[in-house]
């Protein structure tokens, strides 16, 4: 069996997420035991707690968004609330997951994806809203400021980009999400708004 350099790159994110996961359930195993010492009162724990949490939850949802999927996995519609929360809760970035049945896996990627490019286009933050009908996804980005790359977003339906930065490969790999289901992208923007359809 053949892997290709689209297959490689989510193993790599794979790979990534999973080598990541070990150690910071360590840092949190440890801070754990600090506590029962009656050290977890001081601000400097705090902070280990509070940089820990946010690190495992940015790595599960990168696992999900960057990693190998295939169609027949599902994903708990519960576990992808926790995920969101994790990464979104209590931040300037509200994220409003609308579909109630539990998606493959296939589909939460792709769904990540286009959710972490829509991100960029609310740099003061705002709110984010996912549904989903008879396998049509539709999202809205909302905000008080936002930013609209048409280079950026062109590279949904043309491909590639010389420039692409590293904060902007989710466009790319949203790209080749598109192309290896099918999917044709439509999406539209205003002054207060970038909506994304496929």
């Amino acid at each position: 069996m053949t892997t290709n350099l689209k297959d490689s790159a989510s193993l790599l994110g794979s790979r990534i997420c999973h080598d990541l996961i070990s150690p910071l359930g360590a840092i949190s195993n440890g801070v754990e035991l600090l506590s029962m010492t009656g050290a977890a009162n001081s601000p400097e724990i705090k902070l280990i707690e509070e940089a820990v949490a946010s690190a495992n939850a940015r790595v599960k949802f990168f696992r999900v968004a960057l990693g190998a999927a295939s169609s027949g996995q599902m994903l708990a519609r519960g576990e992808l609330l926790k995920l969101l929360d994790g990464c979104y809760g209590g931040g300037r970035l509200v994220v409003k997951w609308g579909p109630t049945a539990d998606p493959t896996r296939v589909e939460a990627k792709t769904a990540f994806l286009a959710l972490m490019c829509l991100e960029t286009a609310l740099p003061q933050g705002g709110e984010i809203v996912i549904n989903a009908d008879r396998g049509s996804w539709q999202m809205q980005a909302y905000g008080p400021s936002v930013r609209y790359d048409a280079d950026l977003w062109n590279i949904l339906t043309r491909g590639g980009h010389d420039d692409l930065a590293s904060s902007q490969v989710q466009f790319l790999l949203l790209h080749d999400a598109f192309q290896a289901q099918a999917l044709s992208p439509l999406v539209g923007h205003s002054d207060s708004a970038v909506s994304l359809r496929y």
